[in-house]
Formats: C-alpha cells, sequence, structure tokens
C-alpha cells in the first residue's frame, strides 16, 4: 500500500511511502481490540480499595438481645452489616486487576485498530519535523494547519524529541508518543493519528514479528 506523505502544513510533498499491508490494510479483529483495551484500563487500576468487614470493626462482642421472644429478626453481634456502624459485607478488599494476555493478540489488537484508522482516512503519515524550543503555539500552529485543532489527536514520533513533547503538554487534545509507547487504547481513544515517517520502520519491525 503507498500512501501520500504530507508536511506540517498539510500540503503534499510529492513522495510517497510503501506501507505493510498486514499492518494497515487487514480485517479488524474487535475481540482482540476489547482485550488489550480491557487489559490497558485493568493495569492503570490502583486495586487498593479496602472496606472493614465484621471482624475488623471495633464494638462489643455480647448477643445484643434474646434470640427469641422479641418479634424482630435475631441478632447476634453489633458488628455485623446490617447495623449502622457495622461491617460491609462482601466489601472491596485490596486485589491485583492485571492479567496476562499473548503478545500475539495485543499485535493483532494494534494492527487491527491502525487499520480502522487507516480506513476511515483517520490516519496520516507526516515528514520529520522539530521545533527549535519548546512553544505550546507551535504545536497549535501544526495542528491547525492538519485541521486538528478540534480534534483529539496521537502523535508517533519515531524517537524521544523534548522540543516536540513539551510544546505538545499544555494541549489536552493531543498526546505525543514515541513508537514504542504506542498501545491499543491510545489509537483508539484518538479521532487522529499522525505517524511520523521515522517512526513507520520502528512501528512494522514491532508489529511484523
Amino acid at each position: 500500500m503507498k500512501v501520500s506523505v504530507i508536511d506540517i502544513k498539510g500540503k503534499e510533498t510529492g513522495r510517497q511511502v510503501e506501507l505493510s499491508d498486514s499492518i494497515f490494510a487487514i480485517e479488524p479483529n474487535d475481540h482482540a481490540i476489547y482485550l488489550d483495551v480491557k487489559q490497558y484500563l485493568a493495569n492503570q487500576r490502583q486495586g487498593t480499595h479496602k472496606a472493614k468487614q465484621r471482624a475488623e470493626i471495633t464494638g462489643s462482642t455480647r448477643k445484643i438481645k434474646k434470640q427469641k421472644g422479641t418479634g424482630t429478626a435475631r441478632a447476634g453481634s453489633i458488628k455485623s452489616g446490617v447495623f449502622r456502624g457495622g461491617g460491609r459485607m462482601f466489601g472491596p478488599v485490596p486485589r491485583d486487576y492485571s492479567f496476562k494476555l499473548n503478545k500475539g493478540q495485543k499485535r493483532l489488537a494494534r494492527k487491527s485498530v491502525l487499520s480502522q484508522k487507516m480506513a476511515e482516512g483517520n490516519l496520516h503519515i507526516v515528514e520529520d519535523f522539530n521545533f527549535e524550543a519548546p512553544k505550546t503555539k507551535n504545536f497549535i500552529d501544526v495542528l491547525k494547519s492538519l485541521g486538528l485543532d478540534n480534534k483529539k489527536s496521537l502523535f508517533v514520533l519515531g524517537g524521544s524529541n523534548n522540543n516536540v513533547y513539551l510544546s505538545s503538554r499544555n494541549f489536552k487534545g493531543s498526546e505525543v508518543v514515541t513508537n514504542s509507547e504506542l498501545n491499543t487504547y491510545k489509537i483508539l481513544h484518538a479521532n487522529s493519528v499522525v505517524v511520523l515517517e521515522s517512526s513507520l520502520e520502528g512501528i512494522e519491525e514491532t508489529l511484523s514479528k
């Protein structure tokens, strides 16, 4: 598949790049996408939630009323969850939400969302660029030129670039990552994905394994 390369002004450069059909033109696998996003979100959870159960409540252990003859339900401990101040029944306890997902499925998920964005026309190949100094205005100018100033966008760089990264940090609608940080959730979350030329080799090398 050949795709035209544009510059940061949004204009054609007259050049094209060859993209692998096995990465950017496959039939998306919705279940693989679901599992990869689910794992990513699960890994963001701290799992430190905790509620006290009746055994952890401070209170008297005496039987609060006789077993029979009261006309109400039997009750043994004031620490029971049915009473105010008692323990919580089946409350949350600390746990690890992470789960294992095969590398093949993760690669399939990323290839699926990249193919999806390409099919929708929301994946753009842009020639490499840099800023002389970190300036939010410079980054916003790039977004406006590409027609992405009112959209959530994801920029994929070939390597670390502090000037571009710092210029984008104040702009909440856009995120800048390197090709090694690319994941299914971030691609899916963005309306448009801007892939710099220098990142293509790394993306294809990672996803073609």
